[in-house]
């Protein structure tokens, strides 16, 4: 890895199997200041990069700025809605845990230089969302009631809505995610990553 100054990186990912699996990578890497305790986080230079599972990574998120600190996210979520989450909250760095070994040195070296890193295994799944309208705020939350099983009525009783306006909302849903059905709408939106877990 060829950089003027070292990388600092912290491993805070979840699971201790990748955690370690992650060290040993990062050990045969030069340039790599490697820090394995939380106490470093707090005095580590602006080139740091966090490497986390996806839960924590979003928590990290939530708690520093991306001046501060660059997180890169090394998770088996591969959906649409989960990757753009993740991108929407601020993460520079997305990797999938089935990349091959050698995605992380450009991965970091990227992300030490203020780019953001996405595999790209990540980026097709987003890729071929593209040409596809996203939904609306009031689409997905009709949506994620639907997925929930509830009927048109309820939906309406929940989110404070005529029934009819229900109704438009999951009409334009159900066009968005190219369906004809309620259940193919929940069926496509679930293998997107578009429903709450």
């Amino acid at each position: 890895m060829k950089t003027d100054t070292p990388i600092s990186v912290q491993l805070m990912h979840a699971d201790p199997v990748v955690n370690i699996g992650l060290k040993a990578l990062c050990d045969s890497l030069t340039g790599l200041n490697l820090c394995l305790d939380d106490d470093a986080l707090s005095a580590a230079p602006s080139q740091t990069v966090l490497i986390a599972d996806y839960r924590c990574g979003l928590e990290l998120q939530r708690q520093f700025s991306s001046d501060e600190v660059s997180i890169l996210i090394v998770t088996h979520f591969d959906k649409e809605g989960q990757i753009r989450q993740a991108l929407r909250a601020g993460v520079r760095g997305y990797v999938l845990q089935s990349c091959v070994l050698q995605e992380l040195e450009p991965a970091l070296l990227a992300m030490s230089c203020g780019r953001n890193y996405i595999s790209s295994r990540a980026d097709r799944a987003i890729a071929n969302s593209w040409y596809r309208a996203d939904l609306t705020g009031r689409e997905t939350d009709v949506l994620q009631l639907l997925g929930k099983g509830h009927c048109n009525k309820l939906i309406a009783r929940e989110l404070g809505l005529a029934e009819e306006t229900v109704k438009t909302h999951l009409k334009n849903v159900m066009s968005k995610l190219n369906v004809s059905a309620r259940v193919q709408a929940v069926v496509v939106a679930n293998e997107r990553g578009l429903l709450a877990n």
